[in-house]
């Protein structure tokens, strides 16, 4: 390509270009990674939809290029499933991102040429990918799930053909072979959606990484996934790196894309409590549950007599559309004092404040980083997708976590949380978690800087 972009401070940077889906938790990791690799000399432009928009005025050392796509209702509903939202987004954006990065390729208007080293693409986003090799431009994928559920993805041929896959009742507690410690229960799954359509999906993700792909970024860290992590690089005949936990690698942590506003006034309401003595709710930014289990919870919670900090999140109950879900007539009363309810929080502080014992987590995987990071134990309740095999390595991989139940019951909620937070298990699963913190608190930025060098290769 033509010659290096002349910058005010004379230096001439390679560029990378970086796309993410428009959903905080791709969002978030994808602009940690773009400030990152700025810092690091790089210069750096983000494409992104217009819708869930990120803010520039929040990453002032960024650019940004939106594509002006156009998306379809059901990618962008509270009520369609994760499978017809990423499925809807692959077709509405291959053609503008494509569009897009052709525009900065020949200067975006500038009129010269951009050095783009590469295209750092969304890991869901296979019609990205291919987009970028059609314009000859390398391609990575960040993945902003763990190593172990990427693995899981490349595996589904394979489970389809001996039979693993579409799941059966009667296989549920089987152990499926070289994906230890996962059974059939914890292999990555949509409820509700057809599986054709989502083996369809998958191999797509597969396909365009075995096509398009010159190397995988991950957000995890080689203590917890250096198994997973090696078999990723042997199965592909590609790089990996594992550049994680990315929010620690900075000395002050830029501010979070948050799609909802946080509540602050909830870390006054944590400060009047004693150390380890508040559960932490939370079912992160897209996960839903139905009205009967969101009751069983909130009757769990208001039986356990533990003190709780539960993000109710506009939108978190299926079919009660945007709006904030009605607490159960009774509730407030009987918890008053005990609990706050609020729509959103500043998770990352919450996890770090001292008064925190415990958090109940649908297991996304920047929920369970952040988590093991502050080193709090966790009562898992996975939703959909790879949060199932994040659940399963929580709890029997790394022994820092304790499944809330398959079929939530106000009674077996109980239990589970008075567990976590003052029996024995929870002391040792907090013990393990101090450990993964101070392994994690370890990693160190050799893996971003090998990264750098390779992107400097392309």
């Amino acid at each position: 390509m033509a010659g290096r972009e002349q910058h005010g401070d004379g230096v001439r940077r390679r560029r990378v270009v970086l796309f993410s889906l428009p959903f905080q938790g791709h969002l978030n990791p994808m602009l940690k990674l773009a400030a990152l690799l700025r810092a690091r000399g790089l210069g750096v432009t983000v494409l992104h939809t217009g819708f869930n928009a990120p803010d520039p005025a929040r990453h002032a050392e960024v650019d940004f290029f939106p594509i002006h796509e156009t998306l379809p209702d059901e990618a962008t509903s509270p009520d369609s499933d994760i499978l017809r939202k990423l499925l809807a987004l692959n077709a509405a954006c291959e053609a503008p991102f494509r569009a897009a990065l052709a525009s900065l390729l020949r200067g975006g208007g500038s009129g010269h040429r951009q050095d783009v080293a590469c295209a750092v693409v969304d890991g869901q986003c296979y019609a990205a990918m291919g987009a970028a090799a059609q314009l000859g431009v390398p391609a990575l994928a960040l993945r902003t799930d763990s190593a172990a559920a990427f693995r899981n993805m490349l595996a589904c041929p394979r489970l389809r053909d001996a039979g693993y896959i579409p799941i059966k009742e009667e296989q549920l507690d089987e152990p499926v072979p070289d994906l230890e410690p996962l059974r059939v229960q914890d292999l990555i799954r949509v409820d509700g959606c057809d599986t054709d359509e989502l083996c369809g999906f998958v191999a797509s993700v597969a396909d365009a990484v075995r096509a398009s792909v010159s190397g995988i970024v991950i957000n995890t860290f080689e203590a917890i996934e250096a198994s997973e992590l090696a078999k990723i690089q042997r199965e592909l005949s590609l790089p990996a790196f594992a550049v994680g936990p990315l929010h620690l690698l900075f000395q002050t942590p830029p501010a979070e894309q948050s799609l909802h506003e946080p509540d602050h006034g909830c870390l006054a309401w944590l400060d009047a409590h004693p150390p380890r003595s508040v559960l932490y709710v939370s079912l992160g930014s897209l996960a839903c549950v139905d009205r009967g289990a969101f009751e069983e919870m909130a009757w769990g919670l208001a039986g356990s007599g533990v003190p709780f900090l539960w993000v109710a999140r506009p939108g978190s109950v299926s079919g009660a559309g945007d709006e904030a879900p009605p607490l159960p007539d009774g509730f407030e009363e009987e918890i008053r004092g005990r609990g706050k309810i609020v729509k959103w929080a500043p998770q990352r502080e919450v996890l770090a404040h001292e008064a925190i014992c415990a958090f109940w987590t649908h297991c996304g995987w920047n929920s369970t980083l952040e988590s093991i990071c502050e080193g709090v134990p966790m009562l898992v309740q996975p939703c959909f997708a790879d949060q199932m095999v994040t659940a399963r390595y929580v709890t029997h991989e790394w022994g820092v976590g304790l499944e809330v139940g398959e079929v939530l019951e106000r009674g077996t909620v109980s239990k589970a949380v008075t567990e976590v937070m003052a029996g024995e298990d929870g002391a040792q699963m907090r013990e393990r978690a101090h450990r993964l913190q101070m392994q994690a608190s370890a990693a160190t930025s050799s893996a971003m800087d090998s990264l750098v060098r390779f992107i400097l290769s392309l």
